[in-house]
């Protein structure tokens, strides 16, 4: 198609095609694919809305996983995330579904994964603009599935003390955490992330286990940018660009 580009994400070789017109992944999945990227050799992993894949192709890279789920609603973005995986030589590794996340019953084993992985859309279906483009749409709003969706599911997924990683909006932590205990995973590690040293936070990348004990730590904040503008030396180096 025409509108779609090869986008090398200078790491490891790797690479990814995008929609210039679609929605294109940010920096919240790199964050979170460095967050997640101490799961453990040989772990099965679900990815609950993959887009275009570029959480499970990371993880691919940064773990040595057995394998990764990518579950995608959108067949087009689902076609697209297929070719990078191709292209990756990821066949092995990398499988994916075209379904809504409500719809997974029947289709995977339930009980039956050692992570799940999820950047899911962060505005309410009422609140915020919406952009006119319908993948974008789907991408950041909870049109096809909302956050208890994809809560419930990843609990029905996973193993007994198994790990949940999300990345998501801060206001809406307190909402997450109720949803989260509601749903037997207990939170054990926030870290926010702020654009700089004098900016609010606009991100929170969290890890939660599947019926695990009371514990919480938050760890120190994750800032993107030094005051000159220039990326700070964490994030250079989560982008594999240590100076």
């Amino acid at each position: 198609m025409d509108e779609e580009r090869i986008d090398d994400l200078e790491y490891k070789g790797l690479k990814i095609i995008q929609n210039k017109n679609g929605f294109c992944f940010g920096i919240d999945s790199v964050l979170l694919s460095d967050f997640a990227k101490e799961i453990p050799k040989d772990s099965l992993v679900i990815d609950l809305g993959t887009g275009t894949g570029i959480l499970g192709i990371l993880l691919c890279a940064k773990t040595n996983l057995k394998k990764i789920i990518g579950v995608e609603i959108q067949k087009e973005v689902y076609e697209m995330a297929k070719k990078s995986i191709k292209l990756n030589k990821l066949e092995e590794k990398f499988e994916l579904i075209n379904s809504n996340i409500t719809e997974l019953e029947g289709k995977i084993e339930y009980d039956s994964f050692d992570a799940v992985v999820t950047n899911p859309p962060y505005k309410k279906i009422d609140t915020g603009l919406k952009n006119e483009n319908k993948n974008k749409l789907i991408s950041r709003h909870e049109i096809t599935a909302n956050l208890e969706d994809f809560i419930s599911i990843s609990s029905k997924l996973l193993k007994d003390k198994k790990v949940l990683y999300m990345v998501h909006r801060p206001e809406r932590l307190v909402e997450i955490i109720c949803l989260l205990k509601k749903y037997k995973l207990e939170p054990k590690v926030l870290r926010f992330v702020q654009p700089n040293k004098n900016k609010e936070p606009n991100l929170i990348l969290i890890k939660a286990i599947k019926n695990a004990k009371t514990f919480l730590k938050v760890e120190k904040t994750l800032y993107v940018y030094k005051e000159n503008g220039e990326y700070t030396d964490e994030i250079l180096k989560i982008y594999g660009k240590e100076q």
